[in-house]
């Protein structure tokens, strides 16, 4: 995402949007949190172009990519198109994002016992699907081979050795200088509240997914929650009866950073690049940048 220089009323992690409609403009007004804004969308895709995708890409060496390498490639593509997706609200002004960032939880293993921590993997729009295995395998890597807390965990630790009064006290600044835009880049790269987009993988634990809350802290305006692969036999439009394979997906999203109509375009844009799983192997012809 082309970086553009600062102005007055920027952020250090996203661009003030000065052009939009007065509504727009006013409804953080009128809804100040995220749990006041958050609607809910469920849909479930049907996979069968993206499992032969998927097989052949672990064929040709890319080894366990899977459904949440592709769904993050499917929100990072439909960024590019639509870019208000990446919006966020803070301090009741819109602003974009300046770099499209996942946020997501991981066990150190799969045993019931192991640690969990939360990642952050910055992406551009530009990214394809093998940047996105790139990328979010080796954070993976890096925190399941590191006996060492990483950023989010080494300041949860300092902040709750604190009294709590004094925790209370530190979370209100930091809710304040979030509200104005002056935290920190470095508290920013380890807070899990600040990002364009989180998502959990439920159908690693062969559980169907859930709406979770989006966070009232912190600038991410979308939660994904996705599930299982499923099995359902239906009948094509030919009389014949098929085994047609789906994913059910879970989206919680900040209303306010656009209208309905966007939001329609942005989930037809998904369906349509599960039908058609190859385009996410190049980078998009062109990248449509946010309003100024």
């Amino acid at each position: 995402m082309a970086r553009t220089r600062k102005r007055a009323g920027d952020r250090r992690d996203g661009r003030l949007l000065r052009s939009l409609p007065a509504f727009s403009k006013f409804i953080p007004f009128i809804m100040p949190s995220r749990n006041d804004a958050q609607i809910f969308y469920d849909e479930s895709f049907e996979i069968s172009a993206v499992d032969r995708c998927l097989r052949k890409l672990r064929v040709d060496g890319y080894k366990g990519i899977g459904m949440l390498h592709f769904l993050i490639a499917t929100h990072i593509r439909c960024i590019s198109m639509l870019p208000g997706i990446n919006r966020f609200i803070a301090g009741r002004r819109i602003y974009a994002h300046d770099d499209i960032t996942v946020v997501m939880a991981v066990k150190r293993s799969l045993s019931v016992d192991a640690t969990e921590t939360t990642i952050k993997v910055h992406f551009q729009p530009t990214d394809t699907i093998f940047d996105v295995y790139r990328k979010l395998n080796a954070k993976i890597e890096e925190i399941k081979t590191s006996e060492e807390d990483n950023n989010t965990e080494e300041v949860a630790e300092a902040l709750t050795k604190a009294p709590r009064f004094l925790l209370r006290f530190a979370i209100a600044i930091l809710r304040a200088l979030d509200y104005f835009g002056l935290i920190p880049d470095s508290l920013i790269e380890a807070s899990p509240f600040h990002g364009s987009m989180i998502i959990t993988d439920m159908g690693s634990l062969r559980l169907r997914p859930v709406f979770h809350h989006i966070y009232n802290f912190g600038t991410l305006p979308v939660f994904i929650a996705f599930g299982a692969k499923r099995h359902a036999y239906e009948i094509d439009r030919h009389g014949q009866v098929v085994d047609n394979k789906y994913v059910d997906c879970k989206f919680v999203i900040d209303e306010r950073i656009a209208d309905g109509h966007y939001y329609g375009q942005f989930l037809q844009a998904y369906r349509y690049i599960f039908q058609h799983p190859e385009i996410l192997e190049k980078a998009p012809s062109r990248v449509i940048e946010d309003v100024r």
